[in-house]
C-alpha cells in the first residue's frame, strides 16, 4: 500500500469492488454453477461412500481390517499427488467431482464409525430382544447416535470439499470453473480477481455447509418422527 503497487497486494474495498463487477458479468453464474453442482455432488458422494464403509466396518472385523488401512492411506496421501494421479485417468471436468470425494469420505467415516462406537449397548440389546428390523435399528438406535459426529463431519467436510475441490480445478484448469478463474488471476497477476474469486469460495462453502447441515437436521428428525395408525386398537403407536 505505501508503494501504490496493486499489483503486489490489493486494498480490501478494491477486492470488494472487483468481487461486484464479477456478479455482473455473463459467465459468472456459469461458472459457479459448474464449480458447486460438481463439487457438492462429490461432497454426497462422499458421504455415502464413508458411510456405507463406516457400517461395513462395524458389521464386519474383516472389512475393517481391509478399510481402516485404505482410509488412512487417503489421509496422509497429498491432496496435490492424487490430483496428478487422476489426471492419467480422468478429464479434467470430472477431477473436482472425484478429489471432493475423496477427500471428504474418510471425515464421514470417521463420524459415522465413532457414532456406531458410542451407541448406547443396553438400548442395542433391548432393540434386540424386540427383534426390531436392521431397518428400525438403523433409524432408532444407530442414526441419534451418530447424529451429533455426523454434524459436526458435515461442517467440516463441506469447507474440506470445497478447498480440495478447488485446489483440483487449479491443476486441471477446466473451462469456466472457479479453479481456473484462479488460475487465469495468477497468468495475468490479477490480484484483484484473486482475492475476489477467493471471497466467492469463501462464501460458497459457508453457503453450502448451511445448506447441507439443515438439510441433515430435517432428514433427522423426521426420521425420529413416530405416526399413529388409527387402524390399531388399544392405543398403540407405529412407526410405518
Amino acid at each position: 500500500m505505501l508503494l501504490d503497487k496493486r499489483i503486489i497486494l490489493v486494498t480490501p474495498i478494491a477486492a470488494v469492488k472487483r468481487l461486484f463487477e464479477l456478479c455482473t458479468q455473463a459467465d459468472f453464474i456459469k461458472t459457479v454453477l459448474n464449480s458447486f453442482l460438481r463439487i457438492g455432488g462429490g461432497f454426497f458422494a462422499g458421504v455415502i461412500t464413508g458411510t456405507a464403509l463406516a457400517v461395513l466396518s462395524a458389521a464386519f472385523t474383516w472389512a475393517k481390517a481391509i478399510i481402516s488401512p485404505a482410509i488412512s492411506a487417503v489421509k496422509a496421501v497429498p491432496v496435490a499427488s492424487f490430483i496428478i494421479f487422476a489426471l492419467f485417468f480422468l478429464k479434467s471436468s470430472a477431477l473436482s467431482f472425484l478429489i471432493s470425494s475423496l477427500m471428504v469420505t474418510p471425515v464421514i467415516y470417521d463420524a459415522v464409525g465413532k457414532g456406531i462406537e458410542n451407541t448406547d449397548k443396553r438400548l442395542a440389546e433391548a432393540a434386540q430382544l424386540f427383534r426390531l428390523s436392521p431397518a428400525k435399528k438403523a433409524r432408532y438406535l444407530y442414526f441419534p447416535s451418530v447424529m451429533p459426529f455426523l454434524t459436526a463431519a458435515f461442517r467440516t467436510a463441506a469447507g474440506l470439499a470445497f478447498k480440495s475441490g478447488t485446489a483440483a480445478e487449479v491443476i486441471g484448469q477446466p473451462d469456466n470453473t472457479l479453479g481456473d478463474m484462479l488460475y487465469r488471476a495468477k497468468i495475468y497477476l490479477e490480484t484483484a480477481d484473486l482475492f475476489a474469486w477467493t471471497m466467492v469460495i469463501i462464501l460458497l462453502g459457508k453457503l453450502f455447509e448451511l445448506l447441507v447441515t439443515s438439510l441433515l437436521n430435517v432428514i433427522y428428525k423426521r426420521s425420529q418422527r413416530l405416526k399413529i395408525n388409527s387402524n390399531i386398537k388399544g392405543g398403540v403407536c407405529s412407526d410405518d
